[in-house]
């Protein structure tokens, strides 16, 4: 196929755009260097880097570097090519901002205007005035005159593109990571627990095997016209038992209908694939009846199985409706996965001379936790066994980071990294704490 014809004719506005540059060779390979390193150099603030090095190398003029940061969504300091004993981001100085063309302050500095590609604009994860992503300022004692102005304000420009493709590289790579954790969450929370279904089938199917061995029994009876006082009671007590054993199986198929129901709403939310990222939907919770109570009732059977006990004695959490605003699903995932890990670890200690192996579960109000007049609710699991080494602790919330008492344990270590996740989002902190006879891991969340 031949060329567009709109592309002939962009090339030839370019060349005549050049000509009228009449860009020096040094002008020239400064911006040839900065394509080529700007393709070179993956981590983004390498590039940052750069962008203050090109007009300090080539020019012996020192830069700085502003930017909209995504973190806060403000004007903030990125780089600098001068030796700064400041912590980087920092807030920008008033005096920088948005203008159509360069322009020069008090400070002997010119600052120019650093743009992204206006189609794109709303792809990049912060929000921009018109379509500028940061500023160039260019130190320069003496004046700046009009053709090197040009130079910088296109050595802008270039900034601006490369920049943009940067930070669209950076939210697709962090997009693809958070899809690959929502995977995990999925598999943990939904497919996992999705097998115990077979269970219930199969114990209801015997039951169901039983109740036509009743229905079996008695129409022969009818057939023969044997109505045996015994028999009879003897089949309705079968029938009674049968009966009370499918109420139980049709409350845990239920239960867990409801809770499967709440992760998958939870986890398959439009928003989160839409933003890469977990996007809260919060309501009044009473957090012991809606959350902490049917995640207990999940693992109760399990915990039975393993002689492990649940001290009501020390799971002290408020009946009444007072608690926190949450993300009820997000927040129910939270005690899914502290209980799975207390399944997974609890062991036997000895205490007064009698072996236990029990978990605990409550709440405490810490007074002032987040500042003055802001308390917090500390909610917390307890499991009895030896403590994590102490090495360890700092990286327990850690992706992928499993402790030595895992090595023999099924798990990703993404649990407590997804726990974390959840919990900062609310604006909480998360924490382990060696205490008495066990491990205990607790969230505090704002009041």
């Amino acid at each position: 196929m031949g060329i567009p014809t709109y592309i002939l004719e962009r090339i030839e506005q370019k060349k005549s755009d050049y000509q009228r540059y009449d860009f020096s060779q040094i002008e020239k390979n400064a911006l040839a260097t900065f394509f080529d390193l700007a393709q070179e150099f993956s981590d983004i603030e390498d590039m940052y880097a750069l962008c203050v090095a090109i007009p300090k190398s080539f020019f012996g003029l020192d830069a700085r570097l502003y930017l909209v940061d995504s973190k806060t969504n403000t004007l903030s300091f990125f780089a600098s090519s001068e030796p700064d004993e400041h912590q980087l981001p920092a807030p920008a100085p008033d005096y920088v901002r948005s203008s159509h063309s360069s322009y020069s302050t008090d400070y002997k500095t010119v600052v120019f205007t650093i743009r992204g590609k206006k189609p794109l604009i709303d792809q990049l994860p912060f929000e921009t005035d018109d379509d500028v992503l940061g500023f160039l300022e260019i130190l320069a004692p003496g004046a700046v005159d009009a053709h090197k102005q040009l130079f910088f304000e296109k050595y802008a420009n270039r900034i601006g593109f490369r920049l943009h493709n940067k930070l669209l590289m950076e939210k697709l790579v962090e997009h693809l990571k958070f899809i690959r954790s929502l995977v995990a969450d999925i598999e943990h929370n939904v497919i996992v627990p999705n097998m115990i279904y077979k269970l219930f089938l199969r114990r209801l199917n015997g039951k169901v095997k039983k109740c036509k061995e009743i229905e079996s029994t008695l129409a022969d009876n009818i057939s023969r016209g044997d109505f045996n006082p015994s028999d009879m009671k003897r089949l309705l007590g079968e029938m009674s038992e049968v009966n009370q054993g499918l109420t139980g199986e049709l409350e845990n198929l239920e239960s867990h209908y409801k809770n499967m129901s709440l992760f998958i709403e939870t986890l398959f939310r439009k928003s989160h694939f839409d933003q890469g990222r977990l996007i809260l939907r919060t309501k009044s919770c009473n957090m012991k009846k809606d959350i902490v109570q049917p995640q207990l009732e999940r693992y109760m059977e399990q915990f039975r199985e393993l002689g492990i006990s649940v001290d009501d004695r020390l799971s002290v959490l408020p009946d009444e409706e007072t608690i926190n605003v949450v993300d009820e699903g997000l927040i129910a995932q939270v005690y899914a996965n502290l209980f799975s890990n207390a399944l997974k670890y609890t062991q036997e200690v000895v205490i007064f001379g009698e072996k236990k192996k029990y978990i605990a579960y409550g709440q405490d109000c810490i007074k002032d936790f987040f500042g003055p007049g802001k308390d917090g609710a500390k909610y917390n699991v307890f499991s009895t066994g030896p403590h994590i080494p102490a090495e360890e602790r700092e990286k327990l919330f850690e992706e992928e980071f499993r402790a030595s008492n895992a090595a023999n344990k099924p798990g990703t270590g993404h649990g407590l990294a997804f726990i974390k996740n959840v919990i900062e989002l609310h604006g909480g902190v998360v924490g382990y704490e060696p205490t008495d006879y066990g491990n205990n891991f607790y969230f505090v969340l704002p009041q």
